[in-house]
């Protein structure tokens, strides 16, 4: 029998729309979904909206961000839409934070992307403040805020969890995080990663089997395997040739790949950069398959240690997506 996942996380904004991400939101939770973790793109719906609208469509999911970036929203702004959150799902909402990368913040955003481990220190421990409802001043490196106070508080605890792929920020995550949140990496690259996390939990005096571990997966549930590849590739080219993925992905084990992919994109030779991208690569980040080789895949990832998979229908059509939602739902297993 193919391995039971109880603890699966379902992945939002989807396209078309808004809509769209409130009819799964809806079905997932009927399906056996534990969770809904919310990407904030930078272009698609906003995260604390998409958030919000699952609140209200819900009973029982935990709803996450997975995650905000840290430089898009001054710090009142990411207490309010958490708290506001935090009052349609008490003790369901999670704030999950990230530097995300140069192209949303300094590119997108105008916002200079600086000091990205202070910055995310420094926010942290400011968000925990006024979302415990406290009177904050906070005169930092990176932020600061004047007596600030949230009007209306959320009313249960607010956990922050932390975007991590390198060492240095998989170990502040453990300092200081309630989680951490994981993505596109090759299962025997997670042991190693999760060594760096209970290291700076350990460092801070923590317990580190505290620290949930949630990783998103790009996933396909389909017969036709060379068009799903196909179909990721064009979006990982890009995608890791930007800094901060491409040295992750040559320290997790693709240092030539990773290469290709960044000499590609320099020369804008779109078509090399997504070769670049080999089959073997896409097979051992993505999830792509029967639903019964789905869900050994994520098993291995959970048995690696990863608490909650997410899975991210890595389609443009609603039939596939609910296929793929369907197909793995923790229900039907």
């Amino acid at each position: 029998m193919p391995p039971t996942l109880t603890r699966l996380g379902a992945s939002l904004p989807l396209p078309p729309d808004l809509n769209m991400c409130r009819r799964v939101a809806e079905r997932v939770e009927d399906l056996g979904y534990e969770s809904v973790w919310v990407a904030d793109t930078g272009a698609g719906p906003d995260a604390f909206v998409v958030s919000a609208v699952t609140a209200m469509v819900t009973r029982r999911l935990r709803i996450g961000t997975a995650i905000v970036p840290i430089y898009t929203r001054a710090l009142p702004v990411h207490a309010a839409g958490a708290g506001s959150v935090a009052q349609l799902a008490p003790g369901r909402f999670i704030l999950g934070l990230g530097i995300s990368s140069e192209t949303i913040v300094e590119t997108w955003g105008g916002t200079p992307y600086r000091r990205p481990f202070t910055r995310l220190r420094e926010t942290v421990a400011a968000l925990r403040k006024m979302l415990a409802g406290e009177r904050v001043t906070f005169e930092g490196r990176t932020v600061r805020t004047k007596n600030f106070r949230l009007v209306s508080p959320p009313p249960a605890p607010v956990p922050i969890y932390i975007a991590a792929l390198m060492p240095p920020m998989l170990e502040v995550a453990g300092e200081i995080a309630d989680g951490v949140i994981l993505n596109f990496m090759p299962v025997d690259a997670v042991p190693r990663m999760l060594a760096h996390v209970r290291a700076g939990a350990e460092r801070a005096g923590r317990d580190p089997s505290t620290i949930e571990v949630v990783s998103r997966f790009q996933t396909v549930v389909t017969d036709d395997v060379p068009a799903a590849r196909a179909a990721i590739k064009h979006m990982m080219g890009p995608y890791f040739a930007t800094s901060v993925y491409n040295r992750f992905v040559a320290w997790c084990g693709f240092p030539e790949e990773a290469s290709a992919i960044d000499a590609a994109w320099r020369a804008k030779d779109r078509a090399r950069n997504v070769a670049a991208v080999t089959d073997a690569m896409v097979d051992r980040i993505a999830i792509i398959g029967s639903p019964e080789h789905c869900r050994e895949q994520l098993a291995g990832f959970v048995a690696a240690g990863v608490t909650t998979p997410m899975i991210q229908p890595f389609l443009f059509d609603e039939a596939a997506i609910w296929r793929t939602f369907e197909s793995l739902a923790p229900a039907r297993a």
